[in-house]
């Protein structure tokens, strides 16, 4: 394709991109005003679903196969990740030397002290996060987070040891695929791709919210995992690959 017709082409995707902004835009409601139709509408169906939190109600039941889009996107991304940062022949993978060395005192002493509570707070997060703010992708990236406190340690070698990234690959399929797996549960029994498949239960409570908490865990588990999985390759690469002329 010549660059005038590449060019003709973006002109072509910018010009109706624009008309659509526009077009959006222009249906907006005026701003200020206290009539919000699609808020009203969210909260109503969380309450009516005995879900507290009304966003993870809009994630996990009303908007529930965009959520899969956006967990099929992560998904994507890790197994890009991992293609492109793969040894490659000219390159090669070396033990790193232990350096607790340059690393202070007090830092390793926060570390080690904040990993057990980030990892305790990301789990309250998806566990809770039908009930209070949070949930599976935020409480995902908190655990993930935290299992990389010890790379803030100086404790690479026990980094590798404590999320075998093998191990954490197949924990992201099994999130991913769990979800799926509830989405074709509710077409069986519900009648509809996501559709609600256990008991509402009274709101607050642990036990409530429907499908909503199951879904939860799940992208709970494919975020932690796949967060996990692709600072792993972040780390593996700037820190154990070395080049023909090595390090």
């Amino acid at each position: 394709m010549t660059r005038r017709a590449r060019t003709t082409l973006f002109l072509a995707g910018a010009a109706g991109l624009a008309l659509l902004l526009w077009w959006g835009f222009g249906e907006l409601p005026v701003f200020g005003q206290t009539h919000h139709l699609y808020r009203d509408l969210a909260v109503r169906a969380a309450l009516s679903r005995a879900t507290a939190n009304a966003v993870a109600s809009v994630n996990f039941d009303q908007r529930a196969l965009d959520t899969l889009g956006e967990e099929t996107i992560l998904f994507g991304s890790v197994i890009g990740v991992m293609a492109l940062l793969r040894p490659a022949v000219e390159e090669r993978e070396y033990r790193q030397p232990a350096n607790r060395a340059a690393t202070l005192d007090a830092t390793r002493f926060v570390g080690y002290l904040a990993l057990p509570v980030s990892l305790a707070v990301g789990l309250d997060l998806v566990v809770h996060g039908h009930l209070t703010p949070g949930g599976g992708f935020q409480g995902g990236v908190v655990v993930a987070a935290g299992l990389h406190l010890l790379y803030i340690t100086g404790s690479f070698r026990a980094l590798d040891r404590l999320r075998p990234v093998n191990v954490f690959d197949v924990g992201e399929a099994l999130g991913a695929a769990a979800f799926a797996g509830i989405g074709v549960a509710g077409l069986v029994v519900g009648g509809a791709f996501l559709a609600n498949l256990l008991p509402t239960g009274t709101l607050g409570d642990l036990l409530s919210g429907g499908s909503v908490a199951l879904l939860n865990a799940a992208v709970g588990l494919e975020v932690a995992c796949g967060m996990t999985v692709l600072l792993a390759q972040f780390l593996a690469q700037e820190i154990t690959i070395a080049g023909d002329g090595g390090r």
